[in-house]
């Protein structure tokens, strides 16, 4: 499951650090430490916070290009069968769908709870993941 740092967790959900340690402290998010021994909250409750209180944050990519509709978020749901599958994401107050293949899916590690950005061109929407997102 996707552990993400306290600063981070602070930044989707549109809150200093000292909120995240407090919602921790208060039971309304649970933490554990990574590897490196920082305080870490799991990345599926933190998309459900984010869900519920709908705060969008900062596009966290260096990349350009000429989509105006990015959408940064949390994934939700991941829907997927050997072929294709159906992702959902919780950007702020958006919510964001996706249909892409189940080989996509792997490949970004898209998962509950993972970072993504979503990309809005026309009528298609694409996935993206921040370069150190999976490590």
């Amino acid at each position: 499951m996707a552990q993400i740092r306290i600063r981070d967790a602070g930044i989707f959900l549109g809150v200093s650090d000292d909120t995240v340690r407090r919602y921790v402290d208060s039971g309304l998010l649970s933490s554990t430490k990574d590897a490196s021994g920082r305080s870490v909250v799991d990345g599926l409750e933190l998309a459900e916070l984010a869900r519920r209180n709908s705060v969008l944050p900062a596009d966290p990519s260096d990349v350009g290009r000429s989509a105006r509709n990015r959408f940064v978020g949390l994934v939700t749901a991941v829907t997927m069968d050997t072929v294709m599958a159906q992702v959902e994401l919780q950007c702020g107050p958006h919510r964001v769908v996706s249909l892409m293949s189940s080989e996509a899916v792997r490949e970004l590690g898209l998962e509950p709870g993972s970072v993504a950005v979503a990309v809005v061109k026309a009528t298609t929407v694409m996935i993206e993941t921040p370069h150190g997102a999976s490590e």
